[in-house]
């Protein structure tokens, strides 16, 4: 009979091993929860901290236009897609997006080759929010910087950025010099078009339409070629597009106040870079005296060249338009879900004169642009440089006749809310589900 002898150390040797690795994972395992739990909270925090989408991956994912994603469906689907349009699924496409998401480099932008290791270069550029189908390289809009050559009553850049909301500005309150607002009304006994009386408080405005920096100009109204146009005539500069604006927008029975404001000539000791600060008090000033202005807009232009900034459709040219979202405002996704509404309807009806919705931050300027005021306050930049009136009156018709039709659905919306609520006053609920637009029969 044979006896086996237990290795008595070899098994405790084991044992130790097998502990001690249970041990580890064990370990393993604790620190493990404890990332993803710090993980989930730093992301959590960081979402609610973070009003402005600059770290996420929104600005990539809005390169990719609404076709992109209906063609998709049209693979499967061949009769949802449109044959009168070139499909938005191409080789050329699909290798600049991949391109773009695993190197972060436009092919549309060389600058961006090179961004990241020039120290300034790619720090606050602005941020793609909703693309557009006349921007297909995705190219941001392009700041005008008074400079050299100024029209006269300009006054050239520090170099600074624009003062962040709350900072006050050295200058005396705006509107107060000889050029004060002037502006339109509906033919309802209200002053006559731009150029006439002041409007005075009472006159029932919907839409305000100012220009920040009024002395933006375009090359053929000056009969010019230059790089950086600017003039102090409002029928030569960014003011000849509010009234082509104003003007429609009363045709189509809309009350609009148009306000030309000539800073530089009106506030004593002025600093382009407190341009907002000048407009807000001149916005303040009119939703003071119009209580019932909805809607404001403030007319810019890019700096870009006419290639870049126009459009052919139906074999007439237009002006393309960049819409300006500011971060600095912590309600900013309401300025951009008015400014989307616009932006559909030009993609829907007018594909190709919009260039995308665009968010900026303080880094990049003001960043607030005076949209914490309403949430139906927007910057729109109107054309570049070298748009002539007729491009830049087409486009302003557009404008005009989309942000009339959203205001004119709007009023028959509170009607049927009116009606429903007078129909049923004993059970609201009923009455506001009855005046909503999805319940409505088209």
């Amino acid at each position: 009979m044979k006896f086996r002898a237990w290795n008595i150390g070899k098994m405790k040797r084991n044992l130790l091993h097998v502990l001690a690795m249970g041990q580890t994972f064990l370990l393993l395992s604790v620190l493990s929860v404890v990332f993803f739990i710090l993980l989930g909270t730093l992301g959590i925090a960081e979402k609610n901290l973070n009003n402005s989408p600059v770290s996420s991956m929104k600005g990539l994912a809005a390169s990719l236009s609404s076709r992109f994603f209906i063609d998709m469906v049209g693979m499967e689907l061949p009769h949802s897609a449109n044959k009168d349009q070139p499909p938005a699924i191409s080789g050329k496409e699909m290798s600049r997006f991949v391109f773009q998401l695993l190197t972060d480099v436009n092919p549309g932008d060389p600058k961006s080759l090179v961004a990241r290791e020039v120290p300034g270069l790619g720090k606050g550029g602005p941020i793609l929010l909703r693309t557009g189908s006349g921007n297909t390289t995705v190219q941001a809009p392009e700041d005008y910087r008074p400079g050299t050559g100024e029209a006269q009553g300009s006054t050239p850049d520090g170099g600074g950025k624009e003062t962040a909301p709350g900072k006050q500005p050295p200058a005396e309150t705006p509107g107060k010099g000889t050029s004060g607002s002037k502006g339109t009304a509906s033919g309802n006994g209200g002053p006559g078009q731009d150029g006439g009386q002041p409007i005075k408080p009472g006159y029932k405005n919907i839409v305000m339409i100012y220009h920040s920096h009024p002395q933006e100009a375009y090359n053929p109204l000056l009969g010019a070629n230059g790089t950086n146009p600017s003039s102090t005539d409002k029928n030569k500069n960014v003011g000849l597009v509010g009234t082509f604006l104003a003007k429609e927008l009363e045709r189509k029975g809309v009350a609009t106040l148009h306000s030309f404001e000539n800073y530089a000539a009106t506030v004593s000791n002025y600093n382009y870079n407190y341009s907002y600060k000048y407009s807000r008090e001149t916005v303040k000033t009119a939703m003071a005296q119009n209580g019932q202005l909805q809607y404001f807009i403030d007319i810019h232009r890019d700096s870009q060249r006419h290639a870049k900034t126009t459009t052919t459709i139906d074999g007439k040219k237009y002006a393309q338009v960049y819409f300006i979202i500011g971060h600095a405002n912590a309600n900013w996704r309401k300025n951009e879900a008015f400014a989307s509404m616009i932006h559909d309807r030009l993609e829907q009806n007018y594909p190709g004169i919009s260039r995308g919705i665009w968010g900026k931050t303080s880094s990049q300027g003001n960043g607030e642009y005076n949209q914490s005021l309403s949430p139906q306050s927007i910057l729109i930049e109107v054309g570049g440089i070298d748009n002539s009136a007729e491009e830049l009156e087409r486009t302003s018709r557009v404008l005009a006749g989309i942000i009339a039709d959203l205001y004119w659905e709007s009023q028959e919306v509170k009607k049927a809310g009116a009606v429903a609520k007078a129909e049923n006053p004993k059970n609201p609920e009923k009455a506001n589900n009855a005046a909503s637009p999805v319940n409505k029969k088209s």
